[in-house]
C-alpha cells in the first residue's frame, strides 16, 4: 500500500466515526492550582464537531479517486 491510500483510509475511518458520534468531545489536563495547603487539578474541555468529520472522510475519498501528476 502507498502512503497515500494509507492516508486516505486514516481519512475516511476518522471522518466516519466523528460522523457517527455526531461530533466527539475529549478532555486534557489543565492547570494544577495549589491553595491552602489543597491540591486541584483542572480539565479542558475540547469537541471536534461533525462538520470536520464530514470534511475528513470527503477528503479521504478525493486522495483515493484523484490521480497524481504522471511520473516524468
Amino acid at each position: 500500500m502507498s502512503p497515500r491510500t494509507v492516508a486516505a483510509a486514516v481519512l475516511i475511518a476518522l471522518g466516519l466515526v466523528v460522523l457517527a458520534y455526531s461530533g466527539i468531545t475529549y478532555t486534557t489536563p489543565g492547570r494544577s492550582v495549589a491553595f491552602l495547603g489543597l491540591h486541584f487539578q483542572t480539565t479542558n474541555s475540547h469537541f471536534v464537531p461533525p462538520v470536520a468529520g464530514a470534511l475528513a472522510l470527503v477528503g479521504g475519498l478525493a486522495l483515493l479517486t484523484v490521480r497524481g501528476r504522471p511520473a516524468l
